[in-house]
């Protein structure tokens, strides 16, 4: 089925607008050779598209569906002509790349290495996001891709996990439970905990105990802004942290004991972008990823095993 991509988006501008005069104003085109083209696409497609009233006009379930495939394959088009012109003009292509802290830790480099092997004509941007973002900024289109670190809202995001990591407790030395190598939930879940500010209730949710199935809030949690604020605020002995074991590597500190957790799932790092954003680029950056993580598998094994012995 060929589909011109002028009737692509005139079913997308009829979708948003749910009004033919409306989108025959904004594609500056006439409302009989509008409708002409919305019935035209229908029948290639061969179902309709549209439920069209005297006083309105809906988009059917299979409208719903087609809508999805027309804005990614829209998108995927208009970036592939911008990263073309751009490159036609002499211009290097750019990715933006978000992370927050810690990236794809050991892995990182290898797939920035291998995007870059393949794309040389591309400019990277790394831009790290801290504690209020753990979308690194795909939430707000600030970034074409990212690695992220779940759990948190996703909605609008295609995710592809590279591996798990188990959490780890941080405690300052002098706490009572900095003479142990372990700890269960239990132990915890009357203590202070530090928390980074942030409006992703499900990213709080984890790295506070409250994901469990009829937990409740902690009765206390210390409200931080960044990484570094979060090591002080333990190590002074104002609350403990949960936090990736890839701290007792990255984040090391004299005040600070880091405990295993028995019974906390892990941290799943992943690559991310948004759902309707899969140019070339973003593409390559996620195959690169996975090959990556194929490839390293021994550095895999160890990420998931660390704070585990």
């Amino acid at each position: 089925m060929d589909v011109h991509l002028r009737r692509l988006r005139a079913f997308v501008t009829v979708a948003e607008e749910l009004h033919f005069t409306r989108a025959a104003a904004k594609l500056f085109v006439a409302q009989q050779s509008l409708s002409k083209q919305i019935a035209d696409l229908e029948s290639e497609v061969g179902t309709p598209l549209f439920e069209r009233t005297s006083r309105r006009v809906d988009l059917t379930p299979a409208g719903e569906v087609f809508l999805a495939a027309a804005r990614e394959a829209l998108a995927l088009i208009d970036r592939g002509v911008e990263e073309a012109r751009n490159v036609g003009r002499g211009r290097h292509a750019t990715l933006r790349v978000g992370f927050v802290a810690g990236a794809a830790l050991e892995l990182t480099t290898h797939i920035l290495g291998r995007f870059t092997d393949r794309f040389p004509h591309t400019r990277v941007e790394l831009r790290e996001f801290g504690l209020a973002d753990p979308t690194a900024g795909l939430a707000a289109a600030e970034t074409d891709v990212a690695f992220i670190r779940l759990p948190c809202t996703t909605q609008g995001l295609v995710v592809h996990p590279l591996f798990t990591e188990p959490c780890v407790v941080g405690v300052s030395t002098a706490h009572p439970l900095s003479g142990r190598d372990r700890v269960r939930v239990e132990d915890l879940v009357d203590q202070p905990i530090a928390i980074g500010r942030t409006d992703d209730a499900v990213w709080r949710a984890f790295w506070t105990l409250g994901h469990r199935p009829g937990a409740e809030r902690p009765a206390h949690l210390v409200e931080t802004t960044s990484q570094s604020e979060e090591m002080e605020v333990v190590a002074a002995g104002m609350a403990c942290c949960l936090t990736p074991a890839a701290a007792l590597r990255y984040s090391p500190h004299p005040g600070i004991r880091f405990l295993r957790i028995e019974d906390h799932p892990g941290s799943v790092v992943a690559v991310a972008h948004r759902d309707h954003a899969r140019g070339p680029l973003v593409s390559g950056f996620v195959e690169a990823a996975a090959a990556v993580r194929e490839r390293e598998q021994r550095t895999v094994r160890a990420i998931e095993d660390a704070g585990l012995s």
